[in-house]
């Protein structure tokens, strides 16, 4: 079964490495690691993101030799989004509030924008966004698409899509 897992680690070296044993000690088959070196979370720590398929019964295993090991488990189980489609949006991006963009697409309970990068080659020049978008399934995705074709008529934004389509 795929399961994903959010930790914390302390930003000391060894502390991924040490993350991972647990998993390769009960035969987790990793899918993706999201490491965010230059991201802290409140508390201080880098946050971490793991998909990977194992038997389920083992998760219980898995989250007690990591908070033995000092690595905080914030949250652990299945993974629910299961598809992802990346796009390209093209105009003035920023200018157009690009948080609100985001949220409307992670505000729907069933997509959620799991990548962002943004380039902008002057102050008065259009950008463009680089969006990695996550789903529960391919309907999903389409009414997630839906949403940001909207959201770019409205602002004035081209949207290219999709580069990739794919199954997480």
């Amino acid at each position: 079964m795929r399961l994903s897992m959010d930790l914390e680690l302390q930003d000391i070296p060894g502390q991924l490495l040490l993350a991972l044993q647990p998993l390769k000690e009960n035969k987790a088959n990793i899918i993706s690691v999201v490491h965010h070196r230059d991201h802290k979370t409140p508390r201080g720590m880098i946050p971490v993101r793991f998909v990977v398929e194992m038997d389920q019964s083992k998760i219980e295993q898995v989250k007690t030799k990591l908070r033995e090991s000092g690595i905080l488990v914030v949250r652990a189980g299945e993974d629910r989004f299961i598809e992802a489609v990346s796009v390209v949006l093209v105009g003035h991006v920023l200018d157009s509030d690009l948080g609100d963009t985001v949220s409307r697409i992670d505000s729907t309970g069933f997509a959620e924008v799991m990548d962002l990068a943004l380039t902008m080659p002057g102050v008065d020049e259009p950008s463009s966004a680089y969006l990695k978008i996550r789903a529960t399934g391919k309907n999903e995705i389409q009414k997630a698409l839906t949403i940001l074709r909207e959201v770019g008529r409205e602002k004035k934004l081209l949207v290219i899509e999709p580069i990739e389509a794919e199954a997480l």
